[in-house]
């Protein structure tokens, strides 16, 4: 059996020191800032996106990884030995499933996940794979149970305003008008692959983000081995310890882990995004 090695785009979200902890690689998306050219955590902070969109009004936009640019990955990993576990964000929001799947047609030895979900739920099955892969199982085993594994993920988030999802194409210019007049707060969650709206909160950002974790986690039967604190930024230390301190009060989780979302993500949602991500149980 040959061993395994798991891959993930970039919109895992993923710290540095996280995927190395898990011993898994990453291929970045492009991010394209006016005439500049940068790949999604390189050369570019998400705060840098921010500021320039304040100046300037100008908003980055991402593209998806290249069939060429997967041949460029996957090739030296099939030619040591390695047979691939690739995830990739919903084929629904990017066209970068379709493209690895064109690149490992060509390579062989590589099994393509679309994930259907984003951010931090690909995170969470790159650490359920590596879990399988730790324990000897095959490629091919570990991308049947991580394709029902997707079925179990809760990917939701609010939003401090619907601005940047409607210039990035992801709602209505009406729809986040009237939400940004009447500072209501989304959340939105990922559905059959698709980014739906679910419930609508006021007030400050503080109190949206403590309701919406009681909300979320006020779910049944969930899977207490893991869960994302995921946010976007400009969320305050303070709030983000309060809010890590209520999610394990909650729900008795053995790892909490708090992430911040890469340029892609970040240049979709915003700043003061906030999500916390987790499974259910089989």
């Amino acid at each position: 059996m040959k061993p395994v090695i798991l891959t993930s785009d970039s919109v895992c979200d993923l710290s540095e020191e996280l995927c190395r902890s898990l011993n898994v690689k990453v291929i970045p998306l492009t991010v394209v800032e006016g005439e500049e050219t940068f790949q999604d955590g390189v050369g570019i902070t998400p705060e840098q996106i921010y500021e320039r969109y304040e100046k300037e009004g100008l908003l980055p936009k991402t593209t998806a990884i290249s069939p060429q640019e997967f041949l460029d990955f996957f090739g030296p990993l099939v030619e040591e030995g390695y047979e691939v576990v690739h995830l990739d964000i919903s084929a629904k929001l990017s066209g970068t499933y379709q493209n690895a799947c064109i690149a490992a047609g060509e390579l062989g030895s590589i099994h393509v996940i679309d994930t259907c979900h984003l951010s931090t739920s690909m995170g969470l099955m790159l650490m359920e794979g590596a879990r399988l892969r730790d324990e000897g199982k095959s490629a091919l085993e570990i991308a049947e149970h991580l394709e029902a594994f997707k079925a179990r993920l809760v990917t939701t988030f609010v939003v401090d305003n619907l601005e940047f999802i409607w210039k990035g194409g992801r709602c209505s210019g009406v729809t986040a008008l009237g939400a940004n007049l009447l500072k209501i707060r989304p959340c939105l969650g990922m559905q059959e692959g698709e980014l739906k709206v679910g419930k609508k909160y006021r007030g400050t950002m503080e109190k949206v983000y403590e309701q919406y974790v009681r909300d979320v986690l006020s779910l049944r039967n969930i899977d207490t081995r893991a869960a994302m604190l995921t946010h976007s930024g400009r969320v305050s230390e303070e709030t983000l310890a309060h809010l890590e301190q209520l999610v394990r009060e909650l729900v008795p989780f053995e790892k909490v882990y708090v992430q911040r979302t890469n340029c892609t993500v970040s240049s979709h949602c915003g700043p003061g995004t906030l999500g916390v991500l987790f499974a259910l149980q089989a």
